[in-house]
C-alpha cells in the first residue's frame, strides 16, 4: 500500500499563525512516515504555499495541488490546524467539500456555527446536566446602554469577542464603571461580542474525538491560572498557568462529565477531534458549559496532547486514527 498525501494546514489570518505552526510541527512529528507524506502548507491572506529545500511551491487553488521538482502532487486528505479564520469557522471546510477532499475537523455547519459562541449556547442549552451562564449578545452597530446591561446581568461580568477561537479582547469586569472599556477592548475583535455573568468555580477543558468510529472521552485537564482568568496570556505564556492532567475529580463526576461532552458532540453533529471548556463552580458543582473547541492546539504542550498521553494512547496512533476515520 503506497503512502498517503497529506496536506498539514497550518496559518490561517488571526493572532494564533505562530500557535497553529507549533501544532503543526508537533502532528508532523508524530505522523508515521511510512503510512504518511506529510506536506505542510501555509494559509496566509495573499499565498497559500509549501516551503521545500528547493523553494517554495504555491498551491493551486483549483484543484488543491502543489508542483515539486516539475511533480503535481495531489493530496489524499487535508489536516487542517488553522486556529481561527479560515480553519476554525468552515471556510476552508466548505472549499474541501467542494473538491471532494477529506479533512480531520467539523464540517462547514457545525464549526461556522461552533465559533458564534451564543449560537452554540442556545444548542447545548436542554442537554441533561448542562448549566450556561445567563448572557446577553451585543453588536457592535447597536446603541449600548451600560445601565440596561447593569440591571440585566449580576456582577462580576465576563466581556468577551463572541466569534473568534482565541482569548483575546476577553475581559472581567466588577461594576458598571468597567464596563465602557471592557466593551471597545472586545469590539475592537469583533462586531458583536458576549456579556456574560461570571462563574466562579474550578476551570476545566476535555478532549472528545471519534477513535475507530466510536466517540472517545479523554481524561479532562484542570486549569489554575495565576491571572483572574484563562485569558491568551494564561493560555500561551510558561508559568502562567498551570494544567493539571488527569484532572482531580471523583470517578463519579468524571462519568456524569462524559455524559454531557458525548451529548454536546452528538447535538453539534461533530466530527474528528474537539475540546470542550467548562467550569465546575465551588458550591454546586453543575457543569456549566464555557465553548467548544473545533480544531484544538495541538504542540506538544497543549491540552489534546496532553490528555491522549494520560488516556495511554500514542499520539502517532491517534492522528493516525483521526485520518483513516475521517470518513466515518
Amino acid at each position: 500500500m503506497s503512502a498517503k498525501n497529506i496536506a498539514l494546514l497550518a496559518g490561517g489570518f488571526t493572532g494564533e499563525y505562530e500557535i497553529s505552526l507549533k501544532s503543526a510541527a508537533n502532528i508532523a512529528a508524530n505522523l508515521d512516515a511510512t503510512l504518511y507524506n506529510v506536506y505542510t502548507i501555509l494559509i496566509g491572506r495573499d499565498s497559500w504555499f509549501y516551503e521545500s529545500d528547493n523553494g517554495i511551491a504555491e498551491v493551486d487553488k483549483n484543484d488543491f495541488s502543489i508542483t515539486v521538482n516539475g511533480a503535481k502532487i495531489n493530496f489524499d486528505f487535508a489536516f487542517i490546524t488553522v486556529h481561527g479564520t479560515p480553519g476554525e469557522d468552515g471556510k476552508l471546510q466548505g472549499y474541501f467539500d467542494m473538491l471532494g477532499i477529506p479533512y480531520n475537523t467539523c464540517d462547514a455547519t457545525t464549526s461556522a456555527i461552533t465559533m458564534n459562541k451564543a449560537f452554540t449556547k442556545t444548542l447545548v442549552d436542554g442537554i441533561h446536566g448542562l448549566h450556561t451562564a445567563r448572557s446577553l449578545r451585543l453588536f457592535e452597530r447597536d446603541m449600548h446602554d451600560v445601565a440596561i446591561i447593569a440591571a440585566s446581568l449580576k456582577f462580576p461580568l465576563f466581556i468577551k469577542p463572541n466569534n473568534g477561537g482565541s482569548s483575546v479582547g476577553m475581559s472581567k469586569v466588577y461594576n458598571a464603571a468597567g464596563l465602557p472599556e471592557a466593551l471597545k477592548k472586545a469590539f475592537n475583535e469583533d462586531d458583536q461580542i458576549l456579556v456574560e455573568e461570571f462563574i466562579e468555580g474550578r476551570e476545566f477543558s476535555i478532549g472528545v474525538a471519534r477513535l475507530h468510529g466510536k466517540i472517545t472521552v479523554l481524561p479532562a485537564t484542570e486549569i489554575i491560572s495565576s491571572k483572574d482568568f484563562f485569558d491568551y496570556e494564561a493560555k500561551y505564556t510558561d508559568g502562567v498557568s498551570k494544567e493539571i492532567t488527569p484532572a482531580d475529580l471523583p470517578a463519579r463526576k468524571n462519568e456524569e462529565i462524559a455524559e454531557i461532552v458525548t451529548e454536546i458532540y452528538l447535538r453539534l453533529n461533530c466530527k474528528g477531534m474537539v475540546r470542550i471548556d467548562f467550569i465546575l463552580p465551588n458550591q454546586t458543582q453543575d457543569f456549566y458549559f464555557i465553548e467548544v473547541n473545533t480544531t484544538p492546539g495541538q504542540s506538544a504542550a497543549s491540552l489534546i496532547p496532553q490528555q491522549v498521553r494520560a488516556a495511554g494512547l500514542s499520539l502517532p496512533g491517534f492522528y493516525s486514527d483521526l485520518i483513516e476515520g475521517a470518513g466515518r
